[in-house]
């Protein structure tokens, strides 16, 4: 029996296209558009990147000045759940920050992590607004639900967003900073 090479690269061709082409199609439309649609009608959100690919999710957001990120964060993992699933929630945000932004923040800190580390989390809007006072026009303000606390920097027009962790990361390090 000879097999003949030409129908059978054929129908392997047509079938590897038709099983990933068929997986793609399906992230994109059940997954990824409807995820993207929710990020992108929460108020703040200039724009947003996702990647939904193995156990974790990535979710790149651009934030305006004025944006509440608890708020964007607790209308994604609620509003998306069904679409995330099981997945790992890793948010990577930005704003407009300035380098006299994260220089501040810097400076700040260790104050914030030994607040973070001690569990005083009360600390962290009294060790902000303190060290704010030597920044003119710098408005700082902090939140927290169970498992971030949520800082907002903003001189201006520009801002600088940092989501903490409540437990800290393995290596000792914040995987949003």
């Amino acid at each position: 029996m000879r097999l003949r090479l030409l129908p059978v690269f054929i129908s392997v061709f047509l079938s590897a296209s038709l099983l990933f082409g068929g997986y793609y199609a399906y992230r994109s439309m059940a997954m990824e558009n409807p995820l993207n649609a929710i990020v992108t009608s929460a108020p703040g959100v200039e724009s947003a990147n996702m990647d939904l690919s193995g156990s974790k999710a990535v979710i790149e957001l651009k934030l305006r000045p004025d944006a509440n990120l608890r708020e964007i964060v607790h209308k994604i993992t609620t509003d998306g759940a069904s679409i995330i699933g099981q997945k790992d929630v890793e948010f990577r945000v930005t704003g407009n920050s300035t380098p006299k932004l994260d220089q501040w923040w810097s400076s700040v800190l260790f104050d914030v992590a030994q607040a973070m580390e001690t569990k005083q989390y009360a600390q962290i809007p009294k060790t902000l607004q303190e060290h704010a006072k030597n920044m003119n026009g710098l408005q700082v303000s902090s939140e927290m639900d169970e498992k971030n606390v949520y800082i907002r920097l903003t001189d201006g027009d520009q801002s600088k967003f940092v989501i903490l962790p409540r437990t800290p990361a393995k290596i000792g390090v914040w995987p949003n900073e």
